[in-house]
């Protein structure tokens, strides 16, 4: 019996490892690219993957010659004003849903969310046009709305079901309003929620290609349509492309591992009830 056990969990730890490999092998590759020059990337089945002269010139690049900032600057713009706007409106709406057991609406949030966003890009793109709000902030911010606040609602939904009606039941003994309860009660203690569904849905915006390279113009390019700049019909900069996927995966990385406390207990909200 010991010595299943003990290949068991030999058998898991492969088993981890294998996964780890898998999914930090590309991420090191990324980092390593990064710092090689262009002919070192091409030939790199020559002198293998360690084996160069490390280089910031590839990150130089990219911040003067292809304006990275300005697309940095307009990512978080567009990622930060979807959000905050979604939370506004999704946060009473997954609140109203959690508490008065309105079923059905949840499944229409559900629904929305299941379908894919090229389904709206047809009409998003027609009633921008229309509308002249082609090449804006105004078109991005709603179209990346679009797919954010369902998410949010969603994801906060088990958050508010999870906290005692009791609490609430005091709060209004107190003298408290149902608004005074749900910004001092609910939304305090939903936090982890709130910061787990801002965080998935900032991921969302700020990798967003689809609807940023139809909606977008040349002064609200976003960092996943700027990547294009790096690949032209025959040539590709390996070593720009690489380090503008390192400027791109920084800031979802650096808050991550900021909120990873937070991620988990956001997620499995509600699993237990009782």
């Amino acid at each position: 019996m010991k010595k299943k056990k003990t290949m068991v969990s030999i058998l898991e730890h492969i088993a981890i490892y294998v996964v780890l490999f898998i999914t930090i092998f590309p991420i090191l590759w990324m980092l390593l690219a990064s710092f090689e020059p262009q002919q070192a990337i091409i030939n790199q089945r020559a002198h293998g993957l360690f084996d160069f002269v490390p280089t910031i010139q590839n990150y130089i690049r990219v911040f003067t010659e292809y304006n990275f900032a300005k697309y940095t600057m307009n990512s978080f713009i567009v990622a930060a004003i979807a959000i905050i706007l979604s939370l506004i409106i999704g946060l009473p709406c997954a609140y109203a849903v959690a508490r008065y057991k309105m079923r059905k609406a949840s499944v229409v949030v559900l629904l929305v969310r299941m379908i894919p966003g090229i389904s709206f890009l047809l009409p998003w793109f027609s009633i921008f046009s229309w509308l002249g709000l082609r090449n804006t902030y105004t078109a991005l911010i709603l179209s990346h709305m679009l797919v954010a606040l369902p998410y949010i609602v969603w994801i906060m939904i088990p958050n508010f079901e999870a906290i005692p009606m009791e609490l609430e039941e005091a709060a209004w003994i107190d003298g408290c309003s149902k608004y005074t309860t749900f910004v001092r009660v609910a939304l305090r203690l939903s936090t982890p929620g709130i910061l787990t569904a801002s965080l998935l849905a900032f991921i969302f915006s700020w990798n967003n290609f689809m609807f940023s390279i139809v909606l977008s113009g040349r002064d609200t390019t976003t960092l996943p349509v700027a990547v294009f700049n790096f690949v032209s019909y025959a040539y590709i900069d390996w070593g720009g492309l690489m380090a503008a996927a390192c400027a791109i995966t920084l800031p979802i990385v650096v808050l991550s591992l900021a909120l990873q406390k937070y991620i988990i207990s956001g997620l499995t909200a509600g699993a237990v009830k009782g």
